[in-house]
Order: C-alpha cells, then structure tokens, then sequence
C-alpha cells in the first residue's frame, strides 16, 4: 500500500482512526466544552488500556511494535470489535506469517473439485483475491472471467469496478464494505506488494471505495448467507463456504451452496 511505507505506521494509523471516533462518554468521562481532540485523547487511551502516554504515542507514530499483550489492552480501551481486535493483534511483534507468497499455479487436484462442486458455483482465489480457476457455475452466476484481462479477474475489481455486480448483489453495500475490510486487513501486512497497490489503486476510482478506504474500514470473514438477483434465474440464496488449500499455500477454495430448495433449483437454471 503506497501510503504505509511500514506496517507499523499502519497500525499507527489504523489505532489513530479509532481513537478519534470514540466518544469520551463512552469511557464514562466528562466532555469539556472547548475539547480540541476528536474523540479520545491519547492519554485517556493510554490509562485505560494501563500503559504510558508516550508508548502510546509512539505506537500510532509507527515507531515501535510491541505485544500481542499490550495491543489487546490498547484494542479494549479503544473498545474495539472482534474483526478491529484481530487485525490488531496480527501487528503483535510475535504474529505468526500471514501467508506464504503469492503462486498463479492451480493444481489439477484442486482444478477437478472446482469443477466437481456442479452445480454449485466455487473457485480458487490467491492471496490477492485474484480468481485463478472457476467452473461454469460460477462463470454463469457472475461473469464469464476468461473474456477479462488477466488482473480484472479480481474479487474487488469485480464488486467495485464490474458496474452489472451492483444489481446482481441484493446486499452490494453490505457485501462490498465486508469484502474491502478483508483485503485491506490482509494487504496492511504487505506494504511492499505491487499487486495488492495496484488493486487498491484501481479500486480507488469507485467514489465508495474511496471513502471507505479512507476510513480504514477493516473486517474478518464470516460465513454467511449472500442474495443474488440473477437475470436469468432469478433470487438465490447462497451460502458460503471459505476453506485453505493445505497443499496450496496462499490458495483458498471458496463456494456457494443453495440455502434452500428454490435456489437449488435456481443453481439448475444457471447451466
């Protein structure tokens, strides 16, 4: 991400944009009528969470790392949310790696599950998001991705820059800010990856996307119930299902099941 240069002075930022959202009530203190600060001062952040100002201060200046310990005091002074904490607590000086380098290579194994979950739409995603295998299903219920350029066959570029994704999302909103919190969460953890700039980049020129950057926004995946408005089949109901490809590391399985015995029967009508 070309504007944290350091993952730290991500996490500055990150913690920086919190704090100036809380309100001071929510810590049970007084407002003063000529507060300058927005939202909580960093000395109130500091005694709640039982560290010094100046640590504080430093760590929202990108200058230290410091303990899974310390972060989740810092992310329950800042009453932080279960997907805000985790994202926090992945800065910790001791986190393990997030992930193992990028790979465009899709094994036949994991190429033949993709195609036997017919006729429930799956693919393969990279640590990008960048879709490396799909089968009919899923090019039936979006878009056809072989007709795209090889970097526009990306989870975001699609929700973000795909216009027709707005009307076949019944929850678009919903669904896209998820989907960027996700990507921005991982994506803090590689300032240095030219690919995830350029998604974030291209992305940019959606006015929502812009903002809700902007904004930090910041989520954790969840399985969860997607509505789609097909043209030729109508409302579905998919659930979905997200699973690591142990042999693959870096590559996600990722597919949609019917909730129900009429979007199983809409699946049928896609093929």
């Amino acid at each position: 991400m070309t504007n944290s240069p350091d993952p730290r002075a991500e996490l500055g930022a990150f913690l920086r944009s919190r704090r100036e959202r809380l309100a001071p009530a929510a810590l049970g203190l007084p407002v003063a009528p000529r507060r300058r600060t927005p939202g909580l001062r960093r000395a109130e952040v500091a005694e709640s969470a039982g560290i010094s100002t100046s640590w504080y201060a430093w760590l929202e200046q990108g200058r230290v790392r410091t303990s899974e310990q310390v972060l989740r005091s810092v992310a329950r002074a800042l009453h932080l949310d279960a997907a805000e904490t985790a994202h926090v607590l992945s800065f910790a000086e001791d986190a393990p790696p997030t992930g193992a380098a990028p790979a465009s290579w899709v094994s036949p194994n994991l190429r033949s599950l993709v195609d036997a979950m017919l006729p429930h739409p799956a693919m393969v995603i990279d640590p990008h998001w960048d879709l490396l295998a799909w089968n009919a299903s899923y090019a039936a219920l979006l878009t056809d991705l072989a007709r795209l350029p090889p970097k526009r066959r990306n989870m975001l570029w699609l929700v973000f820059r795909w216009p027709p994704c707005r009307a076949l999302l019944a929850d678009w909103e919903a669904e896209a800010r998820s989907l960027l919190g996700q990507f921005r969460a991982r994506a803090a953890h590689h300032p240095d990856d030219p690919r995830y700039a350029e998604i974030i980049e291209a992305i940019r020129a959606d006015p929502c996307a812009a903002r809700w950057l902007d904004e930090r926004e910041t989520a954790a995946f969840r399985p969860a119930v997607k509505r789609f408005r097909h043209p030729a089949a109508g409302e579905l109901r998919l659930r979905s299902v997200k699973l690591a490809a142990v042999d693959e590391p870096g590559h996600h399985f990722l597919a949609y099941l019917p909730d129900g015995p009429d979007s199983e029967a809409a699946l049928h009508r896609l093929r």
